[in-house]
């Protein structure tokens, strides 16, 4: 660069701060740091942060709630946010937060601490179910938030008692120290029972016809056992359903209940429940046919099973029931993957529906585990023994239902549940089984009335479920004018978690005869049984039984074959029971059979030596299909036995049977049957036969009543007793007939019966009233 250019530059150089606004001086002074924006508001440190107010709770306590903190710059939106962070945590009725200098000053007031909760006004529901209900607790924190949240919970439980119109109001008692009883005051107001049931769209079946089908019922004096006539949104649904099956089990194939609808009344006492029902046509049952597409399976071998014909009326019962039937019977036949499906075909224009079941082959699916959940007493075992298939096992609907079946008919639980969910495979299914347990012991106390024993108490205790293992114990007394009894008894369902049912029996009885026989009876002993089933139907019990029994307090005018009787004797006998069971339900059986052949052998050491048999059967036929209503149930059962002695041994009255009273009703108990013409007193016989046709039916009264009529006809004959001149003893057959009601009512069981003896002899003593009635409570 030339030297001219350079010493130009220096010089403009020099010049140029001079030329600027300010001049040389603005040269000088410092400048200040930059800045992107300017400040939001005047900065400051928080020196500290103090509490005033607080009398249970530290100041240490209250500052960890804030998110200010000393040290920190003060924040105006973090001020807010510890302000809003204090009253959440629900210890303080107010909070103010103020700023001094470095100083943040926190006024509180405490919220007062709950000193006790007290419930005045109910009496429907008691202090202990409220207080499970309501989340406020002594020495807890008082808010209005929990009050006003337990307000609605004690309402809502009301509700669902039913009582709609309760009301509910919380109040504050001041104490001293900060401290506040709170006291719900209620008044429970009565319950909204069901004023009306009214259905709308129904043409084939009229209101009151409907009203017996739902479980909802109107209001009645005669449900004061009952709630079947009180509100529950629950049952609404349950009841739609209960129409729609009514509906399809009568031929109405496209049956659908649109609504169903509750409306309380403005005085919130009662509502009024509206079913909306589309019937759609009725269909009768054309072709019936049954599709395999199983390899090995020819439809017409289980083409029996389908119980339904051509013209019958539909009915969806039937139809679930035969696919049922159908698929567990080609799972015995070694099918394990079966699905059967029902095809309908509807003929609207002849009103017909053809009928196809499908036997299909379902996916291989296997059961990868059980798991149980719920039980927190009962044993796992005590469970999974019920289960008819296990890990490992082809995934067995039928079975599954039935395991579910056997595990509540245990009596343990009060709710139980089998679901499956997916496995670890495609081909892997997990049984999901949920038990809700329920109380097993009892303690009961009893008294009552009955023809055979006269008036009579117990007492017992009993518990069905021993430390959860499954073992049912319980020891029994009665008293009663012509009977007395006590038994201690165990018995082990599964001994050794076996097929095996084991049990012990010790038992003292002591029976007054004297308006039979002119004598009195004492017996005492144990037994030991030991049961296994062969299958789900046939089960065999053995049992052996040593038993003194002693002839006493006989009349001076007893019949001499009766005198003959006195004394002590030993019985040492074994016997076995063989049960075949096909009954639906063993409580309430309304199709199906049972049938029972016991044979018992005295001999093996004792005083006396017989062999003693006796067969007897039931079967019950529903005429559901024929009168439409399944409380038409018949039955007819008949029975045989026989007594033989051995050994040149004579037998004894206590062995023989007798005939009359619930065996042959309208004839006495031993009313009928061999007697000394002279004493009259009844004898016994060594063969017996009975035979009985029932048909039980509803009575024209609510059902809910529990009522059920009866009516009968018994026929029995009973003969080959002692031999002598005075001794009648006519093998003719007798015969009873009449008519009954029994009542489950809330006390017990109770029967009623009268009857006429149609066909009897002379010598016979007949009873026309018999009345039977039992309780605990």
């Amino acid at each position: 660069m030339p030297l001219s250019l350079r010493v130009l530059l220096l010089a403009s150089a020099c010049l140029l701060p001079s030329l600027l606004p300010g001049g040389a001086e603005a040269q000088q002074r410092p400048r200040p740091p930059a800045r992107t924006a300017p400040p939001a508001a005047p900065t400051g440190v928080v020196q500290s942060i103090e509490v005033h107010g607080n009398q249970r709770i530290e100041a240490d306590t209250v500052r960890s709630y804030m998110l200010l903190q000393p040290g920190d710059p003060y924040d105006a939106d973090r001020l807010d946010r510890s302000l809003k962070s204090l009253y959440a945590t629900g210890l303080f009725r107010d909070v103010q937060l103020r700023r001094e200098g470095g100083r943040v000053i926190v006024d509180v007031v405490e919220n007062p601490i709950v000193n006790r909760v007290a419930f005045e006004g109910n009496r429907k529901i008691s202090d202990d179910v409220l207080r499970g209900e309501v989340q406020m607790r002594s020495r807890a924190v008082f808010t209005t938030q929990a009050a006003t949240a337990d307000r609605q919970r004690i309402l809502e439980l009301y509700a669902r008692r039913g009582r709609f119109a309760a009301s509910v109001e919380p109040k504050i008692i001041q104490l001293d120290q900060n401290r506040v009883d709170v006291v719900y005051e209620i008044q429970e107001g009565d319950v909204a029972l069901i004023a009306r049931v009214n259905f709308v769209g129904n043409r084939s079946y009229s209101d009151s016809r409907l009203r017996e089908v739902v479980a909802t019922k109107e209001q009645a004096w005669y449900r004061i056992f009952s709630s079947s006539d009180q509100f529950d949104p629950e049952r609404l649904s349950f009841d739609r359903e209960l129409l729609r099956r009514f509906y399809l089990r009568n031929g109405y194939a496209d049956v659908q209940v649109t609504n169903a609808t509750a409306e309380l009344a403005p005085d919130r006492t009662g509502f009024f429940v509206t079913y909306s029902i589309d019937e759609g046509p009725r269909y009768r049952i054309g072709k019936v046919d049954v599709v395999s597409n199983l390899r090995n399976l020819d439809a017409d071998s289980v083409r029996g099973l389908v119980d339904v014909s051509e013209g019958d009326w539909y009915d969806g019962d039937t139809v679930e029931r035969v696919a049922q039937a159908l698929q567990d019977a080609v799972n015995l036949r070694g099918f394990p993957f079966v699905d059967v499906q029902p095809r309908i075909q509807r003929n609207r224009e002849e009103r017909r529906v053809d009928l196809t079941f499908e036997i299909n082959e379902a996916p291989r699916v296997y059961v990868e585990r059980i798991e149980i959940n719920g039980n927190t007493r009962t044993q796992d075992r005590v469970i999974r023994r019920e289960f008819r298939l296990a890990e490992g096992d082809a995934f067995n609907a039928a079975q599954i239902r039935r395991s579910r079946q056997r595990i509540r008919d245990l009596g343990y639980f009060s709710d139980v549940q089998v679901s499956s969910s997916p496995g670890s495979a495609p081909d892997r299914a997990v049984l999901n089984t949920q038990v809700v347990e329920r109380a097993t012991g009892e303690v009961s106390l009893g008294g009552g009335y009955s023809t055979d024993a006269g008036l009579l108490a117990d007492v017992g205790l009993r518990e069905r479920n021993l430390l959860g293992t499954g073992i049912d114990a319980r020891i029994n007394g009665t008293l009663a004018q012509r009977r007395s009894q006590l038994d201690i008894s165990v018995t082990d369902p599964a001994f050794l978690d076996r097929n095996l049912a084991a049990g012990a029996d010790l038992f003292y009885i002591q029976r007054n005869l004297l308006t039979i026989a002119n004598y009195r009876e004492r017996r005492a002993g144990f037994a030991l049984r030991v049961g296994y089933a062969f299958n789900e139907r046939l089960r065999q019990t053995w049992a052996y039984t040593l038993s003194n029994r002693e002839i006493f307090d006989i009349s001076a005018n007893a019949s001499r074959f009766v005198q003959e009787q006195r004394g002590t004797t030993l019985l040492s006998q074994i016997g076995q029971t063989l049960t075949f069971d096909m009954r639906d339900s063993i409580i309430d059986p309304r199709r199906g059979a049972v049938l029972r052949l016991g044979t018992d052998f005295a001999g093996l050491g004792g005083d006396v030596a017989y062999l003693r048999a006796r067969l007897d059967g039931t079967y019950f036929i529903p005429l559901e299909s024929l009168l439409g209503d399944p409380e038409y149930v018949v039955s007819v059962s008949g029975s045989v036995g026989y007594l033989e002695t051995l050994f040149n041994k004579q037998d004894r009255i206590v062995d023989r049977f007798f005939l009359g009273g619930e065996n042959l009703r309208g004839f006495r108990i031993a009313g009928a049957g061999p007697r000394d013409i002279d004493t009259r007193d009844s004898l016994g016989g060594r063969f017996l036969w009975t035979q009985s046709t029932e048909i039980r039916y509803p009575l024209p009264l609510p059902a809910e009543l529990g009522l059920i009529g009866r009516a009968f006809v018994d026929i029995g004959s009973l003969s080959q007793s002692v031999k002598g001149p005075e001794v009648r003893d006519d093998a003719s057959p007798r015969v009873g007939a009449g008519v009954g009601v029994s009542w489950r009512s809330p006390f017990g069981l109770i029967n009623i019966d009268l009857a006429q003896a149609v066909v009897k002899k002379s010598y016979d003593e007949t009873q026309v009233f018999r009345f039977g009635f039992g309780t605990r409570f």
